[in-house]
């Protein structure tokens, strides 16, 4: 969120339309699912202080695994790794924080690996996230005056979890995703007509190695589907 200021000059000095939007990490079932939030309020109290609370569980999960590492021989600073993060709201501390540490550390060769040995669910370092349910997530957005999307369901390969998050307040399925092949696209496509959802779109670009390179820009969402997003939007959910 605390990109979104600097975004809209530079998209404004181009004449490109920006539209403010956030990636939360729900969970269910002890399954992550990505919900997308387009057209937030930047500046919603109750949805910083709920992303607030998010980023002190995300730094106390990092602690936590840092320490099982400890307990297999690999010391790493705990400290350094969350301080970033500490001291500035815009950057986030996850796994891939720790996976770049045990790079530089020679622990690993390459952030896939660290996850494959170390970090992945099952593996030793591992701990289990504590987030927030969809629908408490979709809540937030709504909150904050914005529209609430699944992302990638092609990724997450729940579809029978589909219709359940639409009856709790959904808006919209990414069905325009870099992973979906045509077949993919076309069936949540389908799903979104059949459920009375919006459509969204997006590359899924982070800015960071560990999520692929996918480039912005690099998946588009046809202009009719984004009007029907946007007007989600005008109308309320």
């Amino acid at each position: 969120m605390s990109g979104c200021a600097a975004a809209a000059d530079a998209a404004r000095a181009h004449a490109i339309e920006f539209v403010p939007g956030i990636e939360i990490t729900a969970l269910h079932d002890d399954v992550d699912v990505h919900v997308l939030g387009y057209f937030v309020d930047t500046t919603s109290a109750s949805l910083l202080a709920f992303l607030a609370e998010q980023r002190r569980r995300r730094i106390d999960r990092v602690r936590e695994m840092i320490a099982r590492l400890r307990k297999h021989g690999i010391a790493l600073d705990a400290d350094a790794i969350v301080r970033p993060g500490v001291e500035d709201p815009s950057i986030s501390i996850g796994r891939p924080s720790i996976a770049r540490a045990l790079v530089a550390g020679g622990f690993v060769a390459t952030s896939d690996e660290a996850f494959d040995r170390w970090l992945e669910r099952g593996a030793p370092a591992f701990v289990p996230r504590e987030a927030a349910p969809p629908e408490d997530v979709v809540r937030q957005i709504h909150r904050a005056g914005g529209v609430a999307s699944l992302a990638h369901p092609g990724l997450l390969r729940r579809d029978e979890w589909i219709a359940d998050f639409a009856a709790s307040g959904l808006d919209a399925l990414e069905a325009y995703y870099g992973a979906h092949d045509a077949a993919q696209t076309s069936r949540y496509l389908d799903v979104a007509e059949r459920l009375g959802l919006a459509v969204s779109g997006g590359s899924d670009y982070h800015a960071d190695e560990a999520h692929g390179v996918a480039r912005p820009g690099a998946t588009v969402l046809p202009r009719d589907r984004y009007e029907t997003l946007k007007a989600r939007r005008r109308t309320g959910t």
